[in-house]
């Protein structure tokens, strides 16, 4: 079955389930899941349910889509993701963001944890992202591209909104909270970082790293989804300390900064409201 065909499937069977299509979507990376805590009159739908998703198996990603009202603004959120790591193909891991836009959605918010490269950040500091390097090995694009959803070669300048950008930067002033800027590289993982390979990461301009992200930009930027993406850092990368790195230290440190990313989205989703 081509992928148009699941994607199809998919949307069909969500249109059924969930009470009216948002214009806008948020992707929860790792430990971030509570702010679905926060939302009222939720559907859930675990991803198992719904045809072709890709199920998430990574710790910290509860596997599920929900529909609900945050600030009495509709959302459908991802609660986890997938990965390259989990053995998934990049068609596999884009295959969400196909769904939800080919749903209609018109934004989508990105959230994720990171390893801190930059020196001037310290663990549970908020980074919008606004470039990325893809150090994975590969793109979620190659292959036989439709029309439809976007054109053979995808201008990848501008992959993250200025406007959504700012709206964000706005948000944080608004609410009292220190957003740095940043650029994130993505590696393939599972294993960490060498320090060698942060030190490369650092020249090439890099401030946060983590094994995410970069694929459901390029395939959103592809399908014309305006992007904005927060990452969080968890810890300083590999290197930086003597400190060995762990996903508990990673699960941990998410858990204290999901206070400070719930204010943020508050603050951006009401600006967003008022656009």
């Amino acid at each position: 079955m081509i992928m148009k065909d699941r994607v199809s499937q998919a949307v069909e069977y969500l249109i059924e389930r969930i009470p009216s299509i948002p214009e806008t979507g948020i992707i929860l990376g790792s430990g971030l899941g509570s702010l679905v805590d926060h939302m009222d009159r939720k559907t859930f739908l675990d991803y198992s349910a719904i045809p072709h998703w890709p199920v998430s198996t990574a710790p910290g990603h509860a596997g599920r889509l929900v529909y609900g009202l945050f600030e009495d603004f509709p959302l459908l959120v991802m609660q986890g993701r997938v990965h390259l790591y989990e053995g998934y193909t990049m068609e596999e891991i884009s295959f969400p963001v196909r769904v939800l836009g080919q749903l209609g959605l018109k934004n989508l918010l990105i959230t994720n944890a990171s390893g801190g490269i930059n020196h001037g950040l310290d663990p549970g500091d908020l980074v919008l992202i606004h470039d990325h390097i893809n150090f994975m090995g590969q793109n979620p694009l190659v292959g036989v591209n439709s029309e439809e959803w976007g054109p053979r070669f995808s201008d990848m300048t501008y992959a993250y909104d200025r406007d959504l950008m700012a709206l964000t930067l706005k948000s944080a002033s608004s609410k009292g909270l220190l957003l740095k800027k940043g650029v994130y590289i993505a590696f393939s993982g599972p294993s960490y970082e060498t320090p060698a390979e942060i030190r490369m990461a650092r020249i090439m301009g890099a401030d946060v790293v983590g094994m995410s992200t970069v694929p459901e930009v390029i395939v959103a930027n592809h399908m014309g989804i305006r992007v904005c993406a927060i990452s969080c850092v968890a810890n300083y990368a590999a290197g930086m300390t003597t400190a060995k790195l762990s996903e508990e230290e990673v699960l941990s440190e998410m858990s204290r900064a999901s206070g400070d990313l719930v204010k943020l989205l508050q603050g951006f989703l009401s600006l967003l409201n008022q656009v």
